[in-house]
């Protein structure tokens, strides 16, 4: 696919890498020339500086002649200025990032009004991700599937579990609960296991179950869930204010700490519920002052990754609460899994899964198209739903008669409702969700499961 991204920060450059490595056809415009050289250099795309909103720009880049054009620079406003101009001279299809939660109410209007395929807003999805592991504090990551049906959750096997040293054909035998283990990360290295994988302490695991299976599970297997009743969240920014809403509405209590007096006034017209305190986020007399010894859960949100990770560790250090930072550079990610802080949210890194889940789905338009996708394991897997449709290959033969790819497992059906974690003797039928996770990317269709 012929695909134009205007704007190249963190969110561009993460896409442009995501949607390069799929095989599409790129061009990316923005007005840094710095940016543009950087992703030319880095990647196998082409870079045209300029207003991306504007028509000549446009027509240099081929959005004439695109299937796809995605606005992603730092303001809503020129987002959807560079939609509304590639709509009227023949992109076959927009996304746009708006962020202001000014405009949520607007999105369904201006999504008629001008054609737009799309709109993606990083700070929502993260809240949203956020919000999903304060309700299931003892899952470092959770992702759903089927609307809800479903939930995959990673969790660590830590020293002393009784999973340690079990094989995974014992599992519903020892604790009779439906669940598959369906990715195990271990060190660098990640498996799509079978029954005779071997779990050892340490062990980062993927479960795919219903919640209700899960939480049978973790109670099998001694994790305690406690409820989280306090939340403390340093950094006043959209993720915030998304975050707060959400677990107000939730019942928690919520206490945000932000250094700009400006931004604690917005804050306190905005969320009226929440307790804002105006100091500095990063005062170890500040954080003791305002309980973080005794909150249920304590979440990083400021803008810097490195303030974020020193906050956590320091929190960490202080209680037993669920502790979850925000963090854009994938680099830092080992320093965080050996700092003990167990769930990170990146921003960047879920908008771009939900763009390329769409853009997925626009290349297999006829057959059993991308539903939903995650990246899980640090980006080292996917997890995938797909609609079967009833062309599918993969239709009116047992599992065991289907031959898979390598590093690949169906860890779930979803049919009329009812939950199936699979058996070699079950079948896909027509109109099942099928949840896929496998180390292979870029797959579009459940056929691309086959060798």
């Amino acid at each position: 696919m012929k695909i134009v991204i205007v704007g190249d920060g963190k969110v561009g450059y993460t896409l442009t890498e995501q949607l390069a490595k799929e095989g599409h056809d790129i061009v990316v415009i923005d007005s840094s020339q710095q940016a543009l050289q950087n992703s030319m250099n880095s990647l196998d795309v082409i870079g045209i500086r300029g207003n991306g909103a504007a028509l000549e720009v446009q027509m240099e880049a081929g959005v004439n002649r695109a299937d796809l054009l995605i606005a992603v620079t730092s303001s809503d406003e020129l987002n959807l200025l560079c939609c509304i101009v590639a709509k009227k001279i023949g992109a076959r299809h927009t996304i746009a990032r708006v962020r202001n939660p000014e405009y949520t109410k607007q999105l369904v209007l201006m999504k008629e009004e001008f054609g737009m395929s799309m709109f993606i807003n990083p700070e929502f999805l993260a809240a949203l991700e956020i919000s999903r592991i304060l309700r299931f504090p003892s899952a470092s990551k959770i992702d759903s599937f089927a609307k809800g049906r479903v939930d995959l959750v990673e969790i660590k096997i830590n020293e002393n579990s009784p999973l340690d040293g079990y094989p995974l054909h014992t599992l519903y035998e020892k604790y009779k609960v439906k669940v598959l283990v369906c990715a195990v990360q271990r060190g660098e290295r990640v498996f799509i296991p079978d029954g005779n994988f071997v779990l050892r302490s340490g062990d980062r695991i993927s479960i795919t179950a219903s919640p209700a299976e899960i939480e049978s599970f973790f109670r099998a297997i001694g994790i305690v869930s406690h409820k989280v009743r306090s939340v403390l969240i340093v950094g006043g920014g959209r993720i915030t204010y998304y975050l707060a809403r959400q677990l107000l509405e939730l019942g928690m209590k919520v206490k945000i700490i932000e250094i700009d007096r400006a931004r604690c006034d917005k804050l306190c017209e905005m969320l009226p519920d929440a307790d804002i305190i105006h100091g500095d986020g990063t005062s170890e007399e500040l954080l003791l002052e305002e309980g973080v010894e005794n909150t249920d859960a304590f979440v990083a949100l400021t803008d810097m990754d490195e303030e974020n990770i020193i906050l956590s560790m320091y929190a960490a250090s202080k209680s037993q609460g669920k502790i979850v930072a925000k963090i854009n550079r994938i680099s830092f990610l080992e320093i965080i899994e050996n700092s003990g802080i167990e769930s990170v949210i990146s921003p960047k890194y879920l908008t771009a899964n939900q763009i390329i889940r769409y853009v997925r789905a626009l290349r297999n338009s006829l057959g059993s198209k991308v539903e939903t996708l995650y990246r899980i394991v640090n980006n080292k897997a996917e997890a995938l739903e797909f609609k079967v449709g009833e062309r599918a290959r993969v239709i009116g033969k047992t599992l065991t008669q289907l031959e898979l790819k390598e590093n690949l497992l169906i860890a779930c059906i979803v049919r009329k409702g009812r939950i199936i974690i699979p058996r070699g003797s079950d079948q896909i039928e027509h109109g099942d969700s099928v949840i896929v996770v496998t180390t292979n990317s870029s797959l579009r269709d459940l056929d691309d499961i086959l060798k």
